[in-house]
């Protein structure tokens, strides 16, 4: 009778510790957690995401310790293209057929747009980083999309609203004819009439566009005081580059309305210095941004763009939310990463609101002249901190219905 019980109690305790194994892994899906990142690796937004931004995302991964809730840490990266149909076909893809769990969502809002459409069909976490377009937390607002690092309304009310307080009360939009291109010149346009400006043209080029002489003509024609660069990356160093060529530059000013260190780094201070510029974060800021940017300088042999550390960042948020919340259930993940306060080597004090978007300071740069800069890298004066409040899309003006 002894015998009988201790093997049934051993039995009984076999099934219960087989049980209990099922449920821990059953909060992990299979039995990884991957993480998955899109970006342009390529194109003409490479140099400020691209191959960096994924470096970014391992440093992360490493320094969380390559685990979490006892499973490997898994990435897997891809290049959109520029291509919004290439991106969205990839995201499916890795949805349905290899089990990543969420992804990051680098530069071009053609691309990221589309990508939240399918995140937010399977169910996913979308985290957009080097996107601008303020429809993925308005308009195209969903519970699956948070928009971490700026939008083009947080860089309207920046550079637009600050070079129009400078003098420059007359614009005409440079203009990268797609989803992000429309929104920033949209947006800025709305602010420099608020401020009492006025707006006499647009002219929208292709992206990645070869030749910018007759757009800069349309723009010297108008007569504006400023020509606004409402584009990015390799389009904007192009345009600069031809503005300066064709001396637009001395009949107009011009005001980048994306502008990364990269660009500026690309172009040198002697084309750049005394630009107005808005960004989310600028490596030389703090003891802790120094600090992460010196580890990543050591692996990538240039300084981060903000994009790049807004990467790393949003990756260790995920992980974080992922270990707090026990398990990688994107429904349970997402509510634990808006209910967390964000204070990292990124953003201090940030918080991700109802609509997706993460509020944070933003920041009116101006670059430095080559007189003021005392070392590599050191191309920016900190001109004014824009609270996080003010700097994005008020509840007001909201059209997500998950912010009503």
């Amino acid at each position: 009778m002894k015998i009988k019980m201790k093997t049934l109690t051993l039995a009984v305790s076999t099934t219960l510790a087989v049980g209990f194994a099922g449920s821990a892994s059953a909060q992990v899906s299979g039995d990884t957690v991957k993480l998955g990142f899109v970006t342009d690796i390529s194109g003409l937004y490479s140099d400020i995401d691209g191959n960096g931004g994924v470096e970014a995302v391992k440093m992360a991964i490493a320094d969380f310790g390559g685990t979490v809730l006892g499973k490997k840490i898994e990435l897997v990266t891809a290049d959109h293209q520029n291509k919004a149909d290439i991106a969205a076909s990839k995201v499916r893809e890795w949805f349905d057929q290899q089990g990543v769990d969420a992804v990051i969502g680098g530069t071009n809002s053609g691309t990221s747009l589309s990508m939240a459409k399918i995140a937010q069909e399977k169910k996913k976490p979308f985290l957009a980083v080097g996107a601008g377009s303020a429809r993925l937390t308005n308009e195209e607002c969903s519970p699956y999309t948070i928009h971490y690092a700026y939008d083009t309304v947080a860089l309207a009310k920046g550079t637009g609203s600050a070079v129009v307080k400078q003098g420059g009360e007359t614009w005409f939009f440079l203009t990268a004819d797609y989803a992000f291109g429309h929104s920033l010149e949209s947006d800025t346009a709305n602010v420099v009439k608020k401020s009492g400006g006025k707006v006499l043209g647009a002219v929208r080029h292709p992206l990645s566009a070869s030749d910018f002489s007759s757009f800069l003509l349309q723009a010297q024609t108008s007569k504006a005081q400023i020509l606004g660069l409402a584009n990015a990356g390799g389009d904007t160093i192009n345009a600069i580059k031809a503005a300066n060529e064709f001396g637009i530059n001395k009949t107009m000013k011009l005001a980048g309305l994306l502008m990364f260190i990269n660009d500026v780094h690309s172009l040198g201070l002697n084309l750049t210095q005394g630009m107005y510029l808005t960004d989310s974060w600028y490596w030389d800021q703090s003891d802790d941004s120094r600090k992460w940017a010196k580890r990543y300088f050591a692996k990538m042999k240039k300084m981060p763009s903000s994009l790049q550390a807004g990467d790393y960042s949003v990756a260790m948020q995920y992980l974080n939310a992922v270990k707090a919340a026990g398990t990688d259930d994107a429904d349970k993940v997402i509510a634990k990463m808006k209910a967390t306060k964000i204070n990292d080597m990124f953003a201090k004090n940030g918080a991700i609101r109802p609509d997706g978007r993460m509020v944070h300071d933003m920041f009116l740069m101006q670059v430095k002249t080559s007189a003021e800069s005392k070392y590599p890298w050191d191309y920016y004066k900190v001109v004014q901190t824009i609270p996080g409040d003010q700097a994005f899309t008020a509840k007001a003006e909201s059209k997500c219905a998950l912010w009503k």
